[in-house]
């Protein structure tokens, strides 16, 4: 990393082993720097004056200013991507999702004791969602990351869950089923789609790179907000029309198909495209069972998560729709997707509900 620009962290929490093990963690990336640890905001927004970090990793329970009030805060005076970090639990989900909504790119677990295998895929989470927001786009901007010069680490594909397609899908059926996928920035960006949706919307499944029990709550927010019905997937649960199935943090979710009807799969398994659920395990799937009758649509998201099942989706017969560079908080994700040729439309991000509905309408 010699000569290289390292990706700058100001880490705040009010427990100290907390801050010490979020410094620990982070550092074991040669591609970050904690240039700081804060006890509460009072004591961050010191080290704010007199260097600029490039993330903020933020509690949300602290004592004087809560994390909410603090991100409001710095949202409105010195835009910086910040990462909420909590203790998540399915009632301190909801505060998240309103983290997101005041400006925060993501959310993570604070380190938590478990298994080894649990402890290096938490930890290996946690940077790469650190690394993710650095190059997020907040404030309307998006700050150049140089390259890190590093080759990039072996992960598993789809083949760890599924086989690939083998040739075209099924024949047409009457219904037809969306596949979407999305990852940093998508909270808001799903949100926007969905709520722009009717109620007889075609059957919807998602992807979103989230942590477990956070789903649950995201899909309950967004019930309320959309015509259509959403929530968190069960296995077996049929895909149908006016309907939205959000993947659960922690499991991989499928398409599959029983005679003319679809339902999803909902399992464990290893982290594919270094996530789980992982948008290519969905896309595969879809895909597989699929073929023509599905719309694939890739958003906002750092990595290549999804790029490789939308190629194969658009190779099944399926359309395909990736959200353009403008309205991306970070384009990784379609960016992929795009050079790979596996987008047949690239729309921003206000288009992409219409899209949608011709796609499926066709």
């Amino acid at each position: 990393m010699s000569g290289q620009k390292r990706i700058r962290v100001l880490v705040i929490d009010d427990s100290a082993s907390v801050r010490q093990t979020m410094t620990a963690i982070l550092q074991e990336d040669p591609q970050i720097e904690v240039i700081a640890a804060a006890s509460d905001p009072f004591g961050a927004a010191r080290y704010i004056q007199d260097e600029l970090p490039d993330v903020i990793t933020l509690d949300v329970e602290m004592p004087r200013m809560d994390g909410i009030t603090f991100l409001r805060k710095l949202m409105t005076q010195c835009p910086i991507p910040v990462v909420m970090c909590s203790s998540l639990t399915e009632e301190g989900s909801e505060t998240l999702l309103q983290a997101l909504e005041a400006g925060a790119v993501d959310v993570i677990l604070k380190p938590r004791i478990g298994v080894a295998d649990h402890l290096i895929e938490q930890h290996f989470q946690i940077r790469e969602t650190v690394k993710a927001a650095a190059d997020a786009r907040v404030g309307g901007k998006r700050p150049p990351r140089p390259s890190t010069g590093r080759e990039p680490e072996k992960k598993l594909t789809a083949d760890a869950v599924l086989p690939p397609p083998s040739g075209r899908a099924m024949s047409r059926t009457t219904e037809m089923v969306v596949c979407m996928g999305a990852s940093t920035g998508g909270t808001e960006a799903l949100r926007e789609v969905l709520e722009a949706l009717p109620a007889n919307a075609p059957g919807i499944v998602i992807v979103q790179h989230m942590p477990e029990h956070f789903t649950k709550a995201f899909a309950r927010r967004l019930d309320g907000l959309c015509e259509v019905a959403v929530k968190e997937a069960s296995h077996g649960d049929p895909v149908l029309r006016g309907h939205v199935l959000i993947a659960p943090g922690g499991k991989h979710t499928m398409l599959e198909r029983q005679g003319a009807r679809y339902h999803v799969s909902v399992r464990d398994g290893p982290l594919v495209s270094r996530h789980r659920p992982s948008v290519d395990v969905l896309f595969r799937s879809a895909a597989r069972n699929a073929g023509s009758n599905a719309v694939g649509i890739i958003m906002t998201g750092m990595g290549d998560d999804g790029a490789r099942g939308l190629l194969e989706m658009r190779e099944a017969g399926a359309r395909t729709i990736a959200q353009d560079e403008a309205s991306s908080i970070v384009f990784g994700m379609p960016k992929e997707a795009i050079a790979r040729g596996a987008a047949e439309h690239v729309a921003p991000l206000q288009n992409i509900a219409r899209a949608l509905l011709q796609a499926a309408d066709r």
